[in-house]
């Protein structure tokens, strides 16, 4: 199965193998140390990271028996309600982006993030928009969705990837402006998630595209650093917007973009 994958997301493997993911991980790097061609890796929030390590030490370490963990399951997705700020008219559809891509997306819901600005500035917009907001450590930054291409299957299957029956790939492409005095440490697309037509999200796919190159982590003050960001999904899933947020959970910080027909 791996071999076939090519590239997967541990939690993703074990899915597929109805396994926890601690024991595929175990697994994974046993066969990797046994001299297979096999890279286990690991992505991580730097700011989540410090935080939960900070938290940590000011509350103690878990110090009790072992305990047996269920069989993994994933996480159910929780829709996020759309709102509507009060006496805020409806703007007209409008179609953005370059040809054969955002306009490959269909919608019919107004924005999922309620307001249109926030304490450093605007958080909603179309394909095309840069909308300002702060990271957790400060840093205040600006965001533009440039594009995207759905569907981008013929990007997914050039890089060597292939798709299952009743998938499709999109690919995001967003670029990240520090305005701030502050480094922004964090990678960018890390929370960029797609949002179907039903209010569920869809994650990124851990994979990248050598002819749509990745974001990577950190932005120095003044820097813009762009970045593509790629996700698999079932073919007849109808994606509304593309929203970004600096953590898993929506806060006042969080942006979106709306996708119109």
């Amino acid at each position: 199965m791996i071999a076939e994958m090519g590239r997967a997301a541990v939690h993703e493997v074990a899915a597929r193998l109805g396994m926890d993911p601690r024991e595929a991980a175990s697994r994974l790097i046993t066969l990797s140390g046994s001299g297979l061609p096999l890279l286990v890796g690991v992505e991580c929030d730097p700011n989540g990271i410090r935080t939960a390590l900070a938290n940590s030490m000011a509350w103690g370490s878990y110090t009790g028996p072992p305990r047996p963990y269920p069989p993994y399951q994933a996480p159910p997705s929780v829709p996020f309600p759309a709102q509507q700020p009060p006496g805020q008219q409806q703007q007209p559809q409008q179609t953005w982006g370059p040809p054969q891509s955002a306009a490959w997306a269909r919608t019919d819901q107004q924005p999922m993030f309620g307001g249109s600005k926030g304490a450093t500035g605007q958080r909603t917009g179309k394909i095309g928009t840069s909308l300002e907001t702060e990271g957790l450590e400060g840093a205040t930054f600006s965001i533009q969705l440039i594009e995207v291409v759905d569907p981008a299957d013929f990007l997914f299957t050039a890089a060597g990837y292939k798709l299952a029956d009743g998938e499709r790939a999109v690919v995001v492409h967003t670029e990240l402006t520090n305005t701030g005095t502050i480094p922004f440490n964090s990678l960018p697309d890390m929370y960029l998630v797609l949002m179907a037509r039903t209010g569920e999200p869809v994650a990124k796919a851990p994979v990248s595209l050598s002819s749509r190159p990745p974001h990577k982590i950190g932005v120095q003050p003044g820097e813009t650093a762009g970045g593509h960001t790629v996700y698999v999904l079932p073919e007849d899933t109808v994606i509304t917007a593309v929203r970004w947020s600096a953590r898993p959970e929506i806060d006042l910080n969080t942006l979106v973009w709306t996708i119109d027909d």
